[in-house]
């Protein structure tokens, strides 16, 4: 299965960055930058309007490459301007073909926060995300245990890091209650098999307590899915491809409001 491979292929770079910098090193450089105990990932969803994470992605596994001319900067600078309230990032190489510079470089060039879309297994990832810019990391049940995720979120709030915990059903999506998620993402794409049912959000909304916050996230595609998603309770999407393939992106994430 995919989500397998893609472990795999992160564990062994996560045992080639160590061989570059190490655990302690990595440690001592994320605990010499600021801890903002704001959260301003989890900030940006403090009203009750629907709120849109643009996604900055250059090719996925079941798509492909997205996007030939990637000019991440800019892209990142249009979600800005078109609205987004907050941006994600691929950084993922083997599979997404991303790096984590493009966070960087977006991170410096936004004032809205940015997430870091990886595949986190491990405490190195946490504080190398703190170091490369990232406001917010995607932990995913999915590859975490119960007991790990809430190490996880705890970790991220000594560094003032926010945690999308992404769940895929009901199972999951307990755990990363019990966990202490504060954000819950819903994937609509099941990673082991890739197919997509935008309705899994609105299923598994039922099932989180109305104060967090909940994302949709993949196969969202109309202004129709946005409204019924806004309709179940859902405070925010999380759109990747559909923007990427837009050659105007304000146009499009304007066309994808309409009918709120």
């Amino acid at each position: 299965m995919i989500l397998d491979k893609i472990a795999e292929a992160t564990k062994l770079r996560i045992q080639r960055e160590k061989a570059t910098i190490s655990l302690p090193e990595i440690i001592k450089q994320a605990k010499e930058f600021p801890v903002d105990t704001s959260f301003p990932f989890e900030k940006a969803f403090s009203n009750k309007n629907m709120h849109f994470i643009c996604e900055v992605k250059k090719a996925s596994p079941s798509k492909g490459i997205i996007a030939d001319d990637f000019p991440y900067i800019q892209i990142a600078m249009e979600y800005e301007s078109a609205g987004a309230s907050g941006i994600s990032v691929l950084t993922e190489p083997d599979f997404f073909l991303g790096k984590d510079c493009y966070l960087t470089q977006i991170k410096k060039k936004v004032t809205i926060p940015v997430l870091r879309k990886d595949f986190i297994l491990e405490p190195y990832q946490i504080y190398q995300s703190k170091i490369i810019g990232a406001d917010c990391i995607l932990l995913i049940c999915s590859l975490l245990a119960e007991e790990t995720v809430k190490e996880y979120i705890s970790l991220c709030d000594t560094l003032g890091l926010s945690a999308l915990v992404e769940v895929h059903d009901e199972k999951e999506a307990y755990a990363a209650v019990r966990a202490g998620a504060r954000i819950i993402g819903v994937n609509n794409r099941n990673l082991k098999t890739f197919e997509v049912d935008i309705h899994n959000s609105i299923r598994l909304r039922k099932h989180i307590p109305e104060h967090l916050i909940c994302i949709a996230e993949s196969g969202i595609k109309t202004s129709q899915d946005i409204k019924n998603l806004q309709t179940a309770g859902i405070d925010g999407t999380l759109i990747g491809e559909t923007l990427m393939r837009s050659s105007d992106k304000k146009r499009m994430l304007d066309a994808l409001r309409e009918l709120l």
